[in-house]
């Protein structure tokens, strides 16, 4: 058996090699261990503090993914009419240039917008009124 100043004088060490690791990961110079358990105190608050701001920081990187890249709803009709339709695009944030690819994929498409309506102010919306361009044969 081991006798009472034996086992006070081992968990004495080993509580002193728990306070020296712990010294060391909180980069404490403090030499009591009273100062070293303050120390670790205030790190770990430091700490907790950190994990919460870097939250903040995600949620709010998260808020902008999702503001900066909003999916434009895009309804298409057809009218009455021979290959005229109505097209409708709505976004929550108004995208630079989105108008300007709307027109060019039209173009691109070979649609004729006849009439449009577009605000570009907070939101994106646009109301296109075209039909089909008519090709023109070159007679020789």
């Amino acid at each position: 058996m081991m006798s009472r100043e034996r086992k006070k004088a081992t968990g004495s060490a080993a509580l002193h090699d728990k306070l020296q690791i712990l010294r060391s990961i909180t980069h404490s110079n403090a030499l009591s261990e009273n100062s070293i358990l303050m120390d670790a105190s205030e790190y770990i608050k430091k700490l907790k503090l950190k994990v919460v701001k870097l939250n903040q920081e995600i949620a709010c990187e998260e808020d902008t993914l999702r503001q900066t890249n909003p999916t434009p709803t895009v309804t298409v009709e057809t009218l009455g009419r021979h290959g005229s339709f109505a097209v409708n695009v709505f976004s929550d944030k108004n995208c630079p240039g989105l108008l300007v690819s709307i027109l060019q994929a039209f173009d691109d498409l070979g649609l004729n917008v006849l009439e449009a309506t577009a605000s570009c102010a907070d939101t994106f919306h646009l109301e296109a009124v075209g039909g089909e361009v008519l090709q023109e044969l070159n007679q020789c």
